[in-house]
Parts: C-alpha cells; sequence; structure tokens
C-alpha cells in the first residue's frame, strides 16, 4: 500500500481521480439506454423482447465475468486490468452507437465485460490505495459519483438524443470511459502480474466456505436482485395502480436519484462506526417500508420509491465497504468482490423475467411485492451478521487487536 505521503502527493489526486471515473462508468453506460430502448427499436425495428435484451445482456456479463475478473487482475496486474475495462467499455460505446443493429448488441456485451471488471476490482484498487480509516470515505465518494453520473445521463439522454440524434446521446459516456483510461495508463508502471500459486487457489476455494463471505455476497446479491426488479417493473406497477405513465416515469427516476443520496449522507457516520450492524438493519428497513407501502398505500408511491431507492443505495455502499473491511488484502477484496457480484448479477439478470412470468400468471403485483419483502428480510439478516467487526479467515477478536 501507498505511504500515506505518497497519497498526499500529485500521485494522490491520480489515484482518486481514476477509482471516481472507474465509479462513474459502473452504472450510466447501462442505464442511460433505458429510456431510449423505444426510439432504438424504431430505428432497428427490433421487438419488445430484444429491447429487453440491452438490459439483460450487461447483467449476464455481469455475473458470468466477475468471478475471472481476480484471476485476470492477478496476472496482468491490479492498474493494467482496470485500464483494460475503461478501453473495452469505450470500444462498446463506439460499437454499441454505430448503425447497426449486430453492433448494437455486441457493443452493450462489451460494456458489460468492461463494467463488470471495474465493478469486481474497484474495491481490490481502493484497499490497495487507502488505509483502514479511509475505506469507508473513499468508498462513499465512488458511490456518490456512480450515482449522480447514472441519474444525470439517465435524465438528459433523452433531450440529448432530440437535440443530437440517439448515437451521439449513447455515446456521452465515452468521456468518462476516456478520462478513466487516461487516468490508469500511467499507473500501469506499478502494476506487477502474478503467478497463480497454491495459496491463491486455496484462498479462493475457502472464500467459497466461509460463512461471513456468503452474508456479504447474499447482502449484495438480494439488493441486486430487488433493484433491478424495480428498474424493470417500478413504472409498470405505478401504472397498473392509475398512475399516469409520466408521473410514474418521474418516480422511477427520484428512484434512481436516490440510490446516489447514501454516498453523501452516510459516509461520514460509518467511519465512525466500530462495525457497521445498524446501518445494514437501517437500509433493509428502508427498503422493506417501501416494499409494503408500494403494496398497502399505492397512492404514496413517490415516498415509497425514494426509500426503496436510499435503502438500496445504502446497500450498495455497504456492500462495497464490506469488500474492503472484510477482507485482509486487495486481492482477496477482488475476490470476495467477485463472487458477491457473480451470484448477485446473475440473480439480477434472472429476477425481471421471473417476475415477470409470475404477473403473467397472477395478474397483480401483489403476491410479487410479498415475496419481495420477504427476500428482503433475508438480505437485512445477512446484512446484520456481515456488519460484525471481523475479516474473512480471522476471528473478530484478533481483527479488534491490530
Amino acid at each position: 500500500m501507498p505511504s500515506t505521503s505518497t497519497l498526499k502527493s500529485g500521485t494522490g489526486l491520480l489515484v482518486m481521480g481514476a477509482i471516481l471515473l472507474t465509479a462513474a462508468n459502473l452504472r450510466a453506460p447501462i442505464t442511460g439506454v433505458s429510456p431510449i430502448v423505444e426510439q432504438l427499436q424504431q430505428v432497428f425495428g427490433f421487438s419488445a423482447s430484444s429491447g429487453g435484451l440491452l438490459v439483460a445482456i450487461p447483467l449476464l456479463a455481469f455475473g458470468l465475468i466477475s468471478p475471472l475478473a481476480p484471476h485476470l487482475s492477478r496476472r496482468l496486474g491490479l492498474e493494467r486490468t482496470l485500464l483494460s475495462a475503461m478501453l473495452l467499455i469505450t470500444v462498446g460505446l463506439i460499437l454499441r452507437a454505430s448503425h447497426s443493429e449486430a453492433a448494437l448488441f455486441v457493443g452493450t456485451a462489451i460494456i458489460g465485460v468492461g463494467i463488470a471488471l471495474g465493478n469486481v476490482l474497484m474495491p481490490g484498487a481502493i484497499k490497495r490505495y487507502y488505509a483502514h480509516h479511509q475505506l469507508a470515505l473513499v468508498t462513499g465518494y465512488a458511490s456518490l459519483t456512480m450515482g449522480i453520473i447514472a441519474a444525470l445521463l439517465s435524465a438528459t439522454v433523452v433531450p440529448t438524443s432530440h437535440l443530437f440524434g440517439w448515437q451521439f446521446a449513447l455515446l456521452v459516456p465515452l468521456l468518462f470511459s476516456l478520462l478513466g483510461a487516461a487516468l490508469w495508463w500511467p499507473m500501469t508502471k506499478r502494476s506487477h502480474s502474478s503467478a497463480h500459486t497454491e495459496e491463491h487457489n486455496q484462498q479462493h476455494s475457502s472464500l467459497w466456505r466461509s460463512k461471513l463471505a456468503w452474508q456479504v455476497t447474499l447482502f449484495m446479491g438480494i439488493n441486486s436482485l430487488l433493484y433491478y426488479v424495480l428498474v424493470a417493473w417500478l413504472p409498470t406497477m405505478l401504472t397498473d395502480n392509475g398512475i399516469s405513465p409520466s408521473v410514474a416515469g418521474s418516480y422511477h427516476g427520484a428512484m434512481q436519484l436516490a440510490t446516489a443520496l447514501p454516498g453523501l449522507l452516510l459516509t461520514p457516520f460509518i467511519k465512525r462506526m466500530t462495525d457497521q450492524r445498524l446501518v445494514a438493519a437501517l437500509m433493509s428497513l428502508l427498503m422493506l417500508a417501501g416494499l409494503i407501502g408500494l403494496n398497502e398505500f399505492p397512492a404514496l408511491a413517490l415516498v415509497w420509491s425514494c426509500l426503496l431507492g436510499f435503502g438500496s443505495g445504502g446497500i450498495i455502499l455497504l456492500s462495497f465497504i464490506y469488500m474492503s473491511l472484510r477482507t485482509s488484502s486487495a486481492h482477496q477484496a477482488a475476490l470476495l468482490s467477485g463472487m458477491a457480484q457473480c451470484v448477485g448479477y446473475l440473480l439480477a439478470a434472472c429476477g425481471p423475467v421471473v417476475i415477470g412470468w409470475l404477473h403473467d400468471m397472477t395478474g397483480n403485483w401483489q403476491l410479487i411485492l410479498w415475496l419481495a419483502t420477504a427476500a428482503a428480510l433475508l438480505m437485512m439478516v445477512c446484512g446484520v451478521l456481515a456488519g460484525r467487526r471481523c475479516v474473512i479467515g480471522e476471528h473478530s477478536a484478533q481483527y479488534a487487536k491490530k
């Protein structure tokens, strides 16, 4: 880990800039597509189900690529792999904006691979470059950046497409991927690869047998499932309850904007806590309140949408913090991140499809929302357990002595 003095120098600004620009690329290139899917359908003439693939493909890429990211980082080095992630996102964005239906889908898949690498390795990068007491603060900045950029691009993609065309609108995130690549490039000189050792293989296999690792994984995974179900179906839930499509769309945007707030409001408190059990419980309770409220009092949908967004954003923030605090090295943080995101995004990719099938079977949202409430209860239990002051492979008392 670089010394504190190093991080106070210009190198420290370079590291912070690279991490924040990585965060800026981890959601916006995907969430910014949904508002113009109808426009893309008109341009290319594909079906609604094919339009849904534009959301599902990146999630499948996240789930499939996440377990491979730590191994790639170990071979190439952390900084080189993060540079590769930025370059993949750049190539994918350019392909996606070319006037070809095949390129649209291939580019989306490449973007998903790049984001998967960045998602997994960002906690490891924070773990490598920052001291223990700085982890929550830097993670909070990254989470805030991720949410704000995603909300900004989601809000502006439609007017941008009307003014300059859909291709230009889809190329806007290119600014962040190119800047991210530019900042990681000079840092690749300190990036070192290492062979797969027996110790590494044992560490990887033991992680999947760790109760704490599974608690972190399910905490993040269930939240990903619930979040992407809401991203896919919240507007339909609201319109089925008599809310106009335009108002439902604004509530959907409010939920996404609310996911950015925990990075700003919670971080100062989290970094002072000896453990994170209380915050995990509170964020989960917000999700529970939002789901129950949607079911029982849909007239207050704006309130429930904001609670769901804030709770989900807080859990994302906590999940990334757990990946740094519950591990003993940058590489173990990357392994845990890969495990959690593999499970989480595979759940997330399946969730909207299964929920759509359940809705077709039942004709209403009540059962679905109660099932989501039960999942949120399990998420709360996992989050509270993962919030204890301990490290994977070590007893919490030993960790407390450090």
